[in-house]
């Protein structure tokens, strides 16, 4: 089993962007620690980060090539990209959706998701654990 994790715009910054709300953990920390965890579990993982909408559609509608599940942080794209939405419909695969906040607990505009629809399940507000959470999510998905 191989599990695709996307990120998308400015999750480049963790670590130093906000970190009253995104706290102090980097992208490069979460990768390591689903790493390690997915090591243990017999399980492949591979992660992007993109500040590009394009880009991102892209590694969705390929992903199917090698790839059984995707979890995606889609971040601000979440509320408002309908191309990315129609990609994981489109792709065949099953997809997770993550958060690092809650974002029903946060401003109007980050409650309304258009990647939900289109996704097995959502996991929101556990910082850096989210993607933890996420793998476990993804092997029961793909099990199922």
């Amino acid at each position: 089993m191989k599990v695709l994790f996307l990120n998308g715009p400015n999750l480049n910054l963790l670590g130093t962007r906000e970190p009253q709300i995104y706290g102090r953990t980097t992208l490069a920390d979460i990768e390591a620690s689903v790493r390690d965890k997915a090591g243990s579990l017999k399980v492949e993982v591979e992660f992007r980060q993109s500040n590009s909408e394009s880009e991102l559609v892209g590694w969705i509608q390929r992903a199917r090539e090698c790839f059984s599940v995707i979890v995606i942080n889609a971040a601000a794209y979440t509320h408002t990209s309908v191309a990315i939405r129609d990609s994981i419909a489109a792709c065949g695969l099953p997809a997770i959706e993550i958060h690092l906040t809650n974002t029903h607990a946060r401003e109007a505009f980050r409650r309304e998701s258009f990647l939900t629809p289109v996704c097995k399940g959502v996991i929101a507000g556990f910082g850096a654990s989210s993607y933890l959470l996420a793998l476990d999510a993804a092997i029961t998905v793909k099990a199922a």
